[in-house]
């Protein structure tokens, strides 16, 4: 997985995470659309324990996060932060937008 810490000025940070596998890719349902561009996922390569830590470390700090693909949403799940049914699917592509 990567795991991205974006800190904008002034407003919450946002923790982007995606399944290694989906970096670089669109997946549209007609309706809505995923895209998983490298500039906002692409961060450090991390496994499912330190991508644990460092969600609860920042759901602490507020943030919100930007998560795609099954194990990334697995490892949301495992951290706290959604439930399973918190999740949506765009070509059973499973995703969520969270804001603490």
């Amino acid at each position: 997985m990567y795991l991205k810490i974006h800190k904008p000025q002034n407003i919450r940070p946002v923790v982007a995470l995606c399944d290694s596998e989906l970096l670089g890719k669109k997946f549209d349902d007609g309706k809505r659309q995923l895209d998983i561009r490298e500039n906002f996922y692409k961060g450090d390569k991390v496994n499912e324990e330190q991508a644990i830590n460092i969600i609860k470390i920042q759901s602490v700090e507020d943030a919100s996060f930007n998560i795609v693909g099954k194990k990334s949403i697995d490892v949301a799940i495992k951290a706290g932060i959604i439930t399973k049914e918190g999740a949506a699917k765009i070509r059973n592509i499973p995703f969520a937008l969270v804001l603490l």
